[in-house]
């Protein structure tokens, strides 16, 4: 994924820095927070209801700041970022789909993450990783960059955010698992996939759709089912693949 002023404005970050520096995804308190603010929220309603009204529940002001800065780092919470926009559309539709949506969405958001899932996608099921592995990966392009401290805490928060979304499972140990996709994540990866301006084929062999972790014919299918449920167009006649989204205000790049 190259970067440009399109992406950005999207809702795609770049760099080297990101919110896994300091926690993971936050999924229990970005289903706290969707489900207690609707669907038109902008962000100064999600500000007062984190700082002021602290419906997450944190102990001081600094942690509710905090806590509302990190969660703005990794989804946006603003109507003004159409991948926040879409999540919030998809994110109605069930709650077992919560955690891989935002796993997909951190994952946009945070270059520190989005550098692990190679990583985290190339192991076997059932092969365990250790924190040490994670720490020598991040430390790969630079190893100066980090002191040994925070690559111990960045490894800690990329393990449980992979954990939260069902790729790993185990507390002290970590090993490969699958997670459970649906319909709803193949949508939200061919978007991801299309604003980055790929087509047809292209989009199914996607980064975005590789995070799946699913074999070419079960995209397909669940493809079909996006479909059938109105998220998606997927039309697919022998090696023509069509997918347009008729219900979504497709950002131009």
């Amino acid at each position: 994924m190259e970067q440009s002023e399109e992406l950005v404005k999207i809702g795609f970050k770049f760099g080297k820095n990101g919110a896994h520096s300091a926690r993971s995804m936050m999924i229990e308190e970005l289903s706290t927070l969707l489900f207690s603010c609707p669907e038109n929220s902008m962000r100064p309603d999600y500000e007062r209801d984190i700082v002021e009204f602290n419906i997450l529940h944190k102990p001081t002001e600094k942690s509710r700041k905090l806590t509302y800065r990190h969660l703005v780092d990794l989804y946006g919470l603003s109507l003004e970022v159409p991948l926040f926009i879409i999540l919030r559309k998809f994110w109605a539709l069930s709650e077992d789909a919560h955690a891989i949506l935002a796993l997909q969405l951190a994952v946009a958001r945070d270059p520190i993450l989005r550098g692990s899932a190679e990583l985290i996608l190339n192991l076997e099921p059932g092969e365990h990783i250790s924190r040490e592995t994670v720490e020598a990966h991040l430390a790969t392009d630079d190893p100066d960059r980090f002191s040994p401290a925070s690559l111990k805490s960045f490894a800690q928060n990329i393990n449980g955010t992979w954990t939260q979304a069902g790729y790993l499972t185990g507390k002290a140990k970590k090993y490969r698992a699958i997670p459970k996709v649906t319909y709803i994540h193949v949508a939200y990866a061919l978007f991801l996939a299309h604003c980055n301006g790929l087509s047809g084929q292209r989009m199914f062999d996607s980064f975005w759709c590789k995070l799946l972790n699913q074999d070419k014919a079960r995209l397909f299918e669940l493809a079909h089912s996006a479909s059938l449920r109105g998220l998606i167009n997927f039309k697919q006649a022998s090696e023509v693949v069509e997918v347009t989204f008729p219900n979504i205000e497709i950002p131009k790049v």
